[in-house]
C-alpha cells in the first residue's frame, strides 16, 4: 500500500518550517532608522511598519532560495529553445 503524506493546504514539502506553516507573531523590539523603513514602505507599497518588514523578511527568503536553485543548477546541460538551427 502506498504511504500518503498529508500537508496542510498551502504547505510545500521543500520550504522551510518558517515558510510553509502558519505561527503566532511574536513580540519583537528593534531600533531601526525611520528613514530605512519609511523607503521599504514606499518602495513595497505597505500601509503599516509591520507588514513592511513581515514582506521584507519573506522576499529575503525568497531571494535565499531562488539563489540556492540556481546554484543547484550549475553545470547542467541547457538546451537553447530560441536556436534557428537546431
Amino acid at each position: 500500500m502506498e504511504k500518503t503524506i498529508k500537508r496542510a493546504a498551502g504547505t510545500h514539502p521543500k520550504l522551510p518550517r518558517s515558510a510553509s506553516t502558519p505561527e503566532a507573531p511574536r513580540k519583537k523590539n528593534f531600533r531601526l532608522h525611520q528613514s530605512k523603513i519609511d523607503r521599504a514602505m514606499e518602495i513595497l507599497g505597505t500601509k503599516t511598519e509591520t507588514e513592511t518588514i513581515e514582506q521584507a523578511l519573506d522576499m529575503l527568503d525568497f531571494r535565499d532560495r531562488l539563489v540556492q536553485g540556481v546554484r543547484s543548477m550549475r553545470g547542467a546541460a541547457l538546451v537553447d529553445v530560441f536556436d534557428d538551427e537546431g
